[in-house]
């Protein structure tokens, strides 16, 4: 394989470039870290909180109702 002599940074800007030609724009996202101490513990007693809701039930019932995975790959 031939070693890659544009720097990163230029074919970085290119695909970027490739990418908005497309039509597509960079969205950036920020997410909890799922490594941070206490993480898994938050998400337990949060979860715990939402045994019982009524809301939450609705909206697991609403979300059965309208999954569908046709045309996943």
């Amino acid at each position: 394989m031939p070693a890659m002599t544009t720097p990163i940074a230029v074919r970085v800007s290119r695909h970027r470039q490739a990418l908005r030609k497309a039509g597509l724009r960079p969205v950036q996202l920020w997410v909890p870290d799922t490594r941070a101490p206490g993480f898994a513990d938050a998400c337990r007693r949060q979860s715990a909180l939402l045994l019982d809701d009524a809301h939450e039930r609705a909206s697991l019932h609403w979300i059965e109702d309208v999954f569908s995975s046709a045309g996943w790959k």
